[in-house]
This record gives structure tokens, sequence and C-alpha cells, in this order.
């Protein structure tokens, strides 16, 4: 008589069940990861947002033109040395920002930029998942332009 070699049922259910913790245990890391993806998105934004206004801003005082309340450089829009919040203004200053990301007016004074398809509805000055461009309000340091990530709802 031949002698049969496998496993038993009781190693196999011993097998599933220890796949099964790891899985319960690894599962929620793996679910954050498109989470994190946004926010690092947003942050990569932020940076492109940043550095093309600082670009701008050089090249504004290069030009003398740093002080003024409205003016152009290269075909931007700029306000105190910084690019607008318009679409002659940083849209132009970041390439590829209109082809890559949503527009949102979350109201009147900013540009919001989320991602495309994203449900914008429920995003609010302090809630959703975007990056938010306040221009300069004056040629006080406090009050230059800057970009802002919201991420508490990605």
């Amino acid at each position: 008589m031949k002698k049969q070699v496998g496993f038993t049922l009781i190693e196999l259910v011993v097998v599933i069940v220890i796949l099964g913790i790891l899985a319960v245990t690894a599962a929620p890391r793996f679910l954050n990861i498109q989470s994190d993806a946004r926010k690092s998105s947003l942050q990569g934004l932020k940076g492109a947002m940043t550095s093309a206004a600082s670009i701008v801003y050089s090249k504004a005082v290069i030009e003398g033109k740093e002080a003024s309340a409205t003016a152009d450089i290269e075909g931007i829009d700029i306000v105190y040395g910084y690019p607008s919040n318009s679409d002659t203004g940083i849209m132009k200053a970041v390439d590829g920002l209109e082809k890559d990301w949503m527009l949102v007016f979350l109201n009147s004074s900013d540009m919001t930029f989320t991602f495309k398809g994203q449900d914008s509805s429920q995003f609010t000055d302090t809630n959703g998942c975007y990056v938010r461009y306040d221009p300069a309000t004056s040629t006080a340091a406090n009050l230059s332009a800057k970009a802002t990530v919201v991420d508490n709802d990605c």
C-alpha cells in the first residue's frame, strides 16, 4: 500500500486562519495609500505654485515692478510682484495647471485647485482636499502670495 503525502485538513485551516489575520492587520495600511498619494500630489502642486510665484516675483524685482498694485511680467498679470489669482496670473505661471487640475471657487477672493472629477460641493475654507492660492495684498512680507494645502478630506 502506498503512503499518501499531503496536508491534513487541520493544517490547511490553520494556514487560512493565519492568512486571514495577516490580511486584517495589513489591509488598513494599504487602504490609506490613495489618501496619502492625494495628499502628496497636493503638496507637489503647492510647491509648484510657490516656485512659480517666486520666479515671477524675482522677475518683477529685476524690472522694478514689485511695488506695483497691478502690472504684467511676460504676459503674466501680477499684484505686488506676485501672480494674480486669475487665468492670466497663477494659472499661466504654473505650466499645466489648467489641464491637470480642476478650478473651484470657494469664495471670490481666491483660486482653489483640486483633482479633476473630485466632488467639491462640500469643501469649505477649512475642510476638503485642495490647494488654495491667495494673491499678494500688499508689499509687506507677511502679505505676499501664498499657497495653502487643505487635505483633511482626501
